[in-house]
């Protein structure tokens, strides 16, 4: 069997679980070679289906997200290693990076905070994009800091970005010139897909039975945080535009939504 039929019988498998099942199957194959995907797709479709492929597929017929199964994930310009214990990077999020590049144009700002950082995605991405900056990341997962300074490390970030374990803003003194934020937003109780519901972490997720709680603690502590011309950017879930910007607008930030590939309202750009 060609590499090509492996991924052809691997799609159909994975296509009842999966609504990206070509890609997965893709994905996990170039894994499994130790290429690109691309690299795969351009020269390799003709060869060999490696021993480890199947097994691959096993566990992502299972559920098993693929980010974890290969553990990496792109996003912006750089590539995060993650696992088991973190809150898996989505093209979504970079609506906030969009938002920031906007904002400052030629500048750069100078300090940046990522609340919640996980594998640390905000400020890994952010201190690639602004290399005169210097961040501090912070999360209440060892876990998740335990990737993010992995990820420091391998991107020659880790003389710029400070990460530390602790509880949203305790501790912590301004001003930053940009804040970033991808808090849980999820309400308790909603179904999930199975890769999601079932292997990334519930903190990380659900906030609450309207999924604002994380929205109504932060609100009143971003303002002080922010420096003169700042910006503070959250991500939002769906519908959740009108609610949650009204809770910073009642802070007497102002507020800027704005919108993902997919046209939905993904992240809110606050000013003072």
């Amino acid at each position: 069997m060609s590499i090509s039929q492996a991924l052809t019988g691997a799609s159909a498998r994975l296509a009842p679980h999966s609504p990206t099942a070509r890609l997965d199957a893709e994905l996990l194959m170039a894994h499994a070679l130790g290429l690109s995907r691309e690299d795969l797709l351009l020269r390799h479709l003709d060869g060999a289906v490696p021993a480890a492929f199947a097994a691959l597929v096993d566990r992502r017929e299972a559920g098993e997200p693929v980010a974890y199964i290969t553990g990496r994930r792109d996003f912006w310009t750089i590539e995060l290693e993650v696992g088991p214990g973190v809150l898996i990077p989505r093209p979504d999020s970079e609506t906030l990076l969009e938002a920031a590049v906007e904002h400052f144009g030629t500048r750069s700002p100078e300090r940046i905070l990522d609340l919640g950082t996980g594998p640390g995605t905000l400020l890994l991405a952010a201190l690639v994009q602004w290399p005169a900056a210097f961040g501090l990341g912070v999360d209440a997962s060892g876990a998740a800091l335990a990737y993010a300074r992995r990820n420091a490390e391998r991107l020659g970030l880790a003389g710029r970005a400070e990460l530390r374990l602790g509880n949203w803003t305790a501790g912590i003194d301004g001003p930053f010139d940009l804040v970033l934020c991808n808090p849980p937003y999820i309400e308790a109780g909603e179904p999930l897909m199975r890769d999601v519901g079932d292997w990334e972490p519930h903190e990380a997720l659900f906030a609450g039975d309207d999924g604002l709680d994380a929205y109504r603690r932060l609100a009143p502590l971003i303002p002080p945080l922010l420096a003169p011309g700042g910006l503070a950017c959250f991500e939002i879930g769906a519908g959740q535009a009108g609610t949650v910007g009204a809770l910073f607008e009642a802070r007497g930030l102002a507020v800027s939504p704005r919108t993902d590939l997919a046209g939905q309202v993904r992240c809110l750009a606050l000013t003072a």
